[in-house]
């Protein structure tokens, strides 16, 4: 796994059911009374859950409208609040947004506690930190083979120096990656070109496919590296439902992202269909 996930000599990786588990892992490990978890706001719900679960303080400071990053504001929040733990995600879910790199060097340099960089969609990005590992010594980098075509095997995996993967290590389940799983990994990630291939027509399928929703009257595309695009509508739930009737299942996200449904990139036919059903629905 580290060799086909490039992951540089001198670091460790630490293995998890899914990415969700080493979120909690991460949170259990750096909870304690007082202590801060900060991210930009909208993102990844889990982070602010496992805040709730293990009795950290949960800080969401506010992205622009656009769902850009404000590095400024959030750098003068972690002034104040003195983080334990920040969680970064490159590219961001759901907005699909990926940070300027400058911005998240920034907010590593200057947090005082540890930042997760959380990768889940860099495969659909071609951008990471992971090479930059030994260039900080408070970074880490979190990644999920699901996004690469293995979903529901429940693998993540958490990379980083050996001193921070050691004690996380003592805050793991046993038991957490089964022997089947395992297997099924170590089976398709011999045979990676043909996710990174598929990854790549996913890549090439997102511009098609961003080029005609932004065709659609009444709808805002959001940017996205990511294999999903997020779109602003007049009416979000009932929009989701005219589009349920049509058969087209997509994403109707929480107030945070106030009427705004989350697309996935699929296939040329499904891409298809989903166009024709929004055309219909709006």
């Amino acid at each position: 796994l580290k060799k086909k996930m490039n992951v540089p000599a001198g670091m460790e990786v630490l293995l998890g059911n899914g990415s969700d588990d080493l979120i909690q892992v991460l949170a259990l490990a750096l909870a304690r009374p007082g202590a801060v978890m900060m991210y930009p706001a909208p993102t990844f719900v889990m982070y602010a859950m496992n805040a709730a679960f293990s009795g950290m303080r949960a800080v969401g400071v506010p992205l622009r409208e656009d769902f850009s990053f404000d590095a400024d504001a959030f750098l003068g929040r972690m002034k104040a609040e003195k983080p334990a733990l920040v969680f970064l995600a490159y590219p961001n879910n759901p907005t699909g947004v990926l940070y300027e790199e400058k911005d998240i060097e920034r907010v590593i340099r200057a947090c005082p506690g540890l930042v997760v960089l959380d990768e889940a969609y860099h495969v659909f990005a071609g951008r990471t930190f992971m090479s930059r590992l030994a260039e900080f010594s408070n970074l880490l980098v979190l990644r999920t083979v699901s996004k690469l075509g293995l979903a529901g095997i429940r693998l993540g995996y958490l990379a980083g120096p050996p001193a921070w993967i050691g004690e996380l290590d003592k805050v793991r389940q046993v038991y957490n990656v089964n022997v089947l799983t395992q297997a099924a990994a170590s089976f398709v990630l011999e045979r990676l070109e043909v996710l990174e291939a598929q990854a790549a027509q996913i890549r090439k399928d997102r511009e098609g496919l961003k080029a005609e929703l932004e065709k659609l009257k009444g709808m805002t595309v959001f940017p996205s590296a990511a294999n999903f695009f997020l779109v602003r509508v007049a009416d979000a739930p009932a929009t989701f439902e005219a589009l349920r009737r049509q058969g087209v299942l997509v994403r109707n996200l929480h107030p945070g992202v106030k009427d705004c449904l989350r697309v996935t990139v699929g296939t040329p036919d499904e891409n298809r269909i989903l166009l024709t059903a929004l055309r219909e629905a709006l």
